[in-house]
């Protein structure tokens, strides 16, 4: 299920990040589609359940002031039918170490948003020696279901949905962590998250099911931020917490009044946050030298 062309064309395209480049990598299981903005330290976006690339671009807009952004789509963003093979997060961990040898990046820093969070910290756990600086938002150490999520998770498995539907979009309006005008911004919001067909959110939503990190985390041995939105209603305060003191590095640095959508509604807010935590990090690195 797509929305229509028409609906997806009407409103939000003042967010998505101007120039940069679009490649093509050619994975051993699907061909890839990736946008380059910026010049700098390399660091790559790995995107969340649903909305791809795309909504990320806010966020790549003013990394890429300090930053070489890379962005890519996750396998089954641009075709559902990659579903019928059957891959699972382990897959898409290995797709992401396959994407940084095809685009020869040897030591970026990696940053995942919910989704993509989880598989941030699943490669970190098993390749620390392929990133220098590991980040991540709206994430904890295991899954933790709402009534919400569990509610979002049925629907989306068991009923066919037209797109532009009520029931989704309000879940999508709950990430915002408050209650959210009917402006460019939340159209920008929703009308990225229906590119998404509803089978890959589905299939992605049982895989965050299953999820727990509690004894992969010492594992994780570069330097970590955590960022959370203060009003991230999706992760617990005991499951942040559990995922911060698992991690030997991290750092967590809380985001007042910010939703699970975050790096979008305040993407300047968290732009900063990292520039901040890569300069330390850089101090840190030269004290030590």
């Amino acid at each position: 299920m797509q929305a229509t062309s028409h609906w997806l064309n009407t409103m939000g395209d003042s967010f998505l990040p101007r120039g940069g480049s679009a490649g093509i990598a050619h994975l051993s299981n699907y061909t890839v589609e990736y946008r380059e903005w910026g010049s700098g330290p390399p660091i790559v976006l790995v995107p969340g359940l649903a909305g791809g690339l795309n909504l990320l671009g806010p966020l790549a807009k003013h990394l890429s002031k300090n930053f070489r952004v890379i962005c890519y789509q996750l396998r089954g963003e641009d075709n559902c039918f990659a579903l019928r093979q059957g891959f699972g997060m382990t897959d898409l961990v290995e797709d992401l170490r396959e994407f940084l040898d095809y685009t020869r990046l040897e030591n970026p820093t990696i940053y995942g948003v919910s989704f993509g969070g989880i598989i941030a910290l699943e490669f970190a756990s098993r390749y620390a020696a392929r990133l220098d600086r590991l980040i991540v938002q709206g994430v904890g150490a295991q899954f933790q279901p709402s009534l919400f999520q569990k509610i979002a998770g049925a629907v989306l498995s068991r009923f066919p949905l037209p797109s532009d539907n009520a029931f989704v979009n309000q879940f999508f309006n709950l990430l915002f962590g408050k209650a959210q005008a009917q402006d460019e911004l939340s159209d920008f919001v929703i009308r990225q998250c229906w590119q998404t067909d509803q089978s890959v959110m589905s299939h992605r939503f049982q895989l965050v099911e299953t999820y727990n990190l509690h004894d992969k985390l010492p594992r994780i041995r570069v330097p970590s931020l955590i960022l959370h939105g203060e009003k991230d209603m999706l992760v617990s305060r005991r499951n942040l917490m559990n995922l911060v003191r698992g991690i030997p590095d991290a750092r967590l640095l809380q985001l007042p009044n910010l939703g699970h959508l975050g790096f979008v509604t305040h993407a300047e807010t968290v732009a900063d946050r990292i520039c901040n935590f890569s300069m330390i990090e850089e101090r840190a690195l030269a004290g030590a030298i």
